[in-house]
């Protein structure tokens, strides 16, 4: 970087000379005029501003609205064009804190100032649109250069390509970068960084990215209404939007903040953030250090969190720990201590524990290695994992060191690193198994969490669903032949059991790989489709009852079309692969121009997920019934069949309703967890009882409805 030393430029006007030409021609369509207009003072406001030590370069650009108490001005240096809207002798609050209209303290430079807006001590405030009712109040530099870009991945007039920001996510060697910018969801990010292969597509993201934007120099930062900003230091090239709270903030510089009424932002004590983008909801707290990013909506950052060349999804929450070079999806949980997340695409739904190390590039000579795993991902304490490895959905690493790259394909299943026998142990099915409760618990809690008022992105939050289901019936063909093996079986390293896995080692390494009760696992997994077929079709016999003499065969005799095999993670919206495909193509040829269209596709493959959904639950009912159901996906099940898969759905939630009670109750019968406590009254006192645990008794009450749906439908 080139040194520049501090100039004097002798008389020269501070208000002139921000672009070439009409420097306000960019400014003044951005800004709405207040009703009545502005006008010039009058001889008594000049007198009366003068007086109150204000100082004007010409008096004659100071422009106000009406109505305008003069005594409200105090203190303040005017530069350039500056435009007030009215000022009263009024009061602003906001969490106690009460300020009266007007300005005062402060140095002004070519600004415009909404209605009724409290501006105090503001060292320096250069090329800023202020809206009404806004509260600024001791900032040490306010400013936009011509140059702005607002965290968005572009580069304007006259500028070199080596200063566009570009985020480095999923490795660290760059070749997956994306460009930022101001409304981009988790699937515009994966798109761009996963096919880098296709040539064409990364060509017009750039070319579509660079155009959303106008490459003209001179747009004003811009501060919506009803914001406060208060005892920060610097902001620098930031657009915010409506109703954000900014407090004790030591730099923000080239990001846009999304915020409005119904989603309102928050920026906390000690946060840096630099060239990124803040979706509507945010919030970042506790000396944050946040560079070259994309939040989602309803993000949280907090208690020294930092985030470096990343993107974060939707509804997630980091804290106390660093995370670099990552492509992660919606509903993302990292908030505990020294963890560490580094080159990875995560899909979502995730929980990373303390300690964890995700994962190191230390066995390797280049840093573009990289680590995916699919939703549910959860390591657990101080899991450490290497480069380049890949997870099943709902993968739960035990705690341990992993000296391997890993290539597990069983969703739900736990993995071990057992250390006193030398060996990788992977139990399929473990959550279905063994931890019912929390594996229902965390679908509710990512449903509840949700905030988001208007969701930019559908999220399918269902652990059964077109993507996990397609990995258990890939899962089930694994085990098939080891489906009387009900103690455990060698398939990788030595005394591996003929053929191993047609998929290929599921550790790079020598030593044994041993699954654990493969023959409980794949019935579990059947017991997993099971559940995910009827529980679909009859969410579709439903909405499709529309004559009451209609029976489930034939409505379901209805259910016609493709069935789809394979399907994408499209940033949380789940996609079948040849539509992605086609994405892509239509995003190359120009058919789709820009990312509204994008979006817009988005959202009618949305509306057509369901029926999708519906006739891959057909194909899985197939699959359980042990019917060809992928060359006749038109077909309705006898009625035989559909009788026994509903009488089998009937078992089959009456125990899933039991164990997540009793994968609950383990807690309360723990002897070491009721030694803490005194007698068995001062335990229930405290954490209550499994009999009245609030999500045991939803469960409960939601078993019971799901029963009387399903009678009304099984013959």
């Amino acid at each position: 970087m080139a040194h520049q030393e501090v100039r004097i430029l002798g008389k020269k006007s501070m208000a002139g000379g921000f672009i070439e030409g009409d420097e306000y021609a960019l400014r003044d369509t951005q800004v709405t005029p207040p009703e009545g207009g502005w006008r010039a003072l009058t001889s008594d406001e000049v007198e009366r501003l003068v007086k109150n030590n204000n100082y004007a370069e010409n008096w004659d650009c100071i422009l106000v609205a009406d109505p305008f108490d003069a005594r409200q001005i105090r203190n303040n240096r005017f530069y350039g064009l500056v435009r007030i809207g009215s000022v009263q002798d009024a009061v602003l609050e906001y969490h106690d804190m009460m300020l009266p209209v007007g300005i005062s303290n402060s140095l002004v430079l070519s600004c415009d100032i909404g209605n009724n807006a409290a501006i105090h001590n503001v060292s320096y405030m250069a090329h800023y649109i202020v809206g009404d009712r806004c509260i600024l109040f001791n900032l040490d530099e306010l400013h936009t250069t011509n140059y702005a870009k607002f965290g968005n991945g572009i580069v304007k007039e006259g500028e070199s390509e080596t200063v566009r920001v570009w985020l480095e996510v999923m490795n660290e060697g760059g070749d997956r970068r994306i460009m930022p910018f101001d409304g981009m969801n988790s699937a515009d990010a994966y798109l761009w960084a996963r096919y880098r292969d296709d040539q064409g597509l990364q060509r017009r993201l750039q070319e579509i990215t660079q155009g959303q934007f106008d490459s003209r120099r001179g747009y004003y930062g811009t501060i919506g209404a009803a914001t406060v900003i208060k005892n920060s230091r610097i902001l620098k090239d930031v657009c915010i939007g409506s109703h954000c709270y900014i407090k004790g903030a030591n730099k923000l510089k080239n990001i846009t903040i999304n915020s409005s009424a119904e989603e309102p932002s928050q920026i906390g004590e000690g946060v840096e953030m630099v060239n990124g983008i803040v979706g509507p909801g945010c919030k970042v707290f506790y000396g944050c250090k946040v560079v070259r990013f994309v939040l989602g909506t309803n993000c949280s950052l907090k208690y020294g969190a930092r985030l470096i060349n990343s993107f974060l999804g939707d509804n997630s929450t980091i804290s106390c720990c660093e995370v670099l070079n990552n492509l992660i999806f919606p509903n993302h949980e990292q908030h505990h201590n020294n963890s560490f997340l580094v080159a990875s695409v995560i899909k979502g739904q995730s929980n990373i524990a303390a300690g964890a190390t995700i994962g190191s590039n230390h066995n390797s000579r280049a840093n573009d290695n990289e680590i995916e795993a699919g939703r549910g991902f959860w390591p657990g304490l101080t899991a450490s994992l290497k480069h380049s490895s890949r997870f099943a959905s709902y993968v739960l690493l035990a705690k341990g060191d992993y000296p391997a790259e890993l290539d597990i394909p069983f969703p739900f299943s736990l993995v071990s690193n057992n250390v006193s026998r030398d060996r990788l142990e992977i139990m399929p099915a473990y959550w279905w198994r063994h931890n019912m409760y929390a594996l229902a618990r965390n679908q509710w809690k990512f449903r509840n969490r949700d905030r988001r008022v208007h969701p930019r992105q559908h999220i399918e939050f269902d652990y059964l669903a077109p993507d996990t289901v397609e990995e258990i019936l890939r899962a089930m063909q694994l085990l098939e032949p080891w489906k009387d093996e009900a103690e455990e079986v060698t398939i990788g390293g030595e005394g591996c059991a003929p053929g191993g896995l047609p998929t290929g080692p599921v550790e790079k390494s020598r030593r044994p790989v041993v699954l654990r009760k493969p023959a409980a696992g794949l019935e579990a997994y059947r017991e997993m489709v099971l559940y995910y077929a009827v529980n679909n079709l009859l969410e579709f016999l439903e909405g499709a009852a529309h004559d009451e003499l209609a029976g489930p065969l034939e409505l379901l005799s209805a259910l016609s079309g493709k069935c789809s095999r394979r399907w994408v993670n499209l940033g949380g919206q789940l996609v079948p692969e040849d539509d992605v495909d086609r994405l892509r193509e239509d995003i190359a040829s120009g058919s789709l121009r820009d990312w509204q269209a994008i979006h817009e596709r988005y959202d009618q493959l949305r509306e057509r997920y369901p029926i999708e959904k519906y006739l891959h639950a057909r194909m899985a009912l197939g699959v359980w019934l042990g019917t060809d159901a992928s060359t006749d996906p038109a077909g309705s099940p006898a009625e035989e069949d559909w009788k026994r898969a509903c009488h089998a759905m009937q078992a089959l939630v009456e125990s899933v309703s039991h164990r997540v009670y009793s994968s609950r109750q383990k807690d309360f019968e723990n002897p070491f967890r009721r030694a803490t406590f005194r007698n068995a009254e001062e335990m229930k006192a405290v954490v209550g009882t499994v009999e009245d645990n609030g999500f045991v008794l939803l469960v409960r009450e939601e078993t019971k409805v799901f029963l009387e749906r399903l009678r009304r439908w099984c013959p």
